[in-house]
């Protein structure tokens, strides 16, 4: 007997080939309605409508998803020069919780939200802030091309670092955080 599909592995299957519900029905010749109550669980689905659906996310016409579909662009850095209180400023600003370190525009390394709290948890907050960036900086984030698989991107964040830049012949375009990612595949 075959096992058909539940209606989370449908939404699954969707994500995983990088299509909305409205792209999906769209290729499948029924309504984004339709799909949004399948994947709720609220309806049962024809076989013959399932079919369609399970052809649409079959064709090679699905791509997967790159990191240029969720990467930030332009990319926050600071410079290695700058004050921490000038970076912490910019993090808060911009509500992140790391940054690329640059030094005359070329990415040097990195600065983490956790690196500072360490430093605030020694004490002397008071100077702390005075203190140039160059003191805390840490190792570069991985940078990845711009048609890299979401796959990769998540392997490299699961196991490596908070973020992955962007390259685009060796220009730096963008930048992914875990946050971007999961919220990617939660939408």
């Amino acid at each position: 007997m075959v096992s058909l599909p539940t209606p989370h592995e449908l939404r699954a299957m969707r994500k995983k080939a990088g299509l909305t519900q409205e792209q999906l029905a769209k290729k499948a010749g029924v309504s984004q309605a339709l799909i949004a109550r399948i994947e709720a669980g609220s309806i049962d689905p024809r076989i013959s409508t399932l079919r369609k659906i399970l052809a649409a996310l079959n064709t090679g016409e699905i791509k997967k998803a790159k990191i240029k579909d969720v990467m930030h662009s332009p990319i926050i850095t600071v410079g290695i020069e700058e004050s921490l209180e000038k970076a912490i400023e910019l993090m808060w600003k911009n509500g992140i919780s790391q940054l690329p370190v640059v030094d005359d525009e070329k990415i040097v390394g990195s600065l983490r939200e956790e690196t500072i709290l360490k430093e605030v948890a020694k004490g002397a907050i008071k100077d702390l802030f005075k203190q140039k960036v160059e003191k805390f900086v840490e190792e570069c984030f991985p940078i990845v091309s711009i048609d890299t698989d979401l796959d990769e991107v998540a392997r490299l964040l699961s196991v490596k670092s908070p973020a992955v830049l962007v390259s685009e012949h060796g220009t730096m375009v963008g930048i992914v955080t875990k946050i971007d990612l999961i919220a990617k595949h939660s939408l």
